[in-house]
């Protein structure tokens, strides 16, 4: 019996950290720096993120193959009697690519694109969210309670499938964040009000001479 019961814990014990040690590894993506700016037109969000790039995804983009990352941002509203309320759902998408003739890596975002020289510069320029617009003017209700979420992640739904089924067995191809949530309760947006131009001053007319009467000598 002692004997059975150590083997078994050492197992217990080696799952344990074989799920933790899959953990670490899986998460390659952390975010940090949350926060909703207001606006005229509504928030918008910047986030700082740390991006460990493993040498598998190195050599799969130096060889020319362009990786997807996603950026996924979310607003619920917590109902106690019900399951929460989705509200916002939106996602941004970077293209990272090299091309060998320039020798200089891409990183694409809709019709924007900006070309680095070094693999370090392009993860940086990605790790650094500004301005990205997640909700519009009257979208949200103020002094709501919301629940926001953010996380970044390497999307493979837009990659070959060759790369996607490989994926699934590959622990260097599990790069994402975790969900982070915080809570968001926004104020009411007080559109800018335009100055209207000062009136003119008004300048008095010049005075009108006096025209003589008829037969009144000048």
């Amino acid at each position: 019996m002692p004997c059975c019961e150590k083997l078994f814990r050492s197992v217990f014990y080696g799952v344990i950290f074989l799920l933790a040690a899959h953990a670490v590894q899986a998460t390659e993506i952390s975010i940090r720096n949350l926060q909703l700016v207001a606006s005229d037109e509504g928030y918008s969000l910047a986030a700082d993120a740390n991006i460990n790039f493993n040498t598998r995804l190195e050599d799969t983009v130096n060889k020319g193959v362009v990786l997807y990352f996603t950026v996924d941002f979310e607003l619920t509203r917590p109902r106690w009697y019900w399951l929460d309320e989705q509200i916002i759902r939106r996602s941004k998408t970077f293209q990272l690519s090299y091309h060998a003739l320039t020798r200089q890596y891409r990183l694409s975002t809709g019709a924007l694109h900006q070309s680095y020289g070094t693999l370090d510069e392009v993860l940086r320029a990605m790790s650094h969210l500004r301005n990205w617009q997640v909700l519009e003017k009257g979208e949200v209700k103020a002094e709501q309670i919301y629940v926001a979420g953010l996380r970044l992640r390497l999307d493979l739904t837009q990659m070959p499938k060759t790369f996607q089924v490989s994926a699934l067995a590959d622990k260097d191809w599990n790069l994402s964040s975790d969900w982070l949530r915080w809570s968001f309760a926004p104020t009411e947006l007080t559109p800018v009000l335009q100055s209207t131009p000062p009136a003119a001053a008004s300048v008095p007319a010049p005075p009108v001479p006096a025209i003589p009467a008829s037969g009144e000598s000048k």
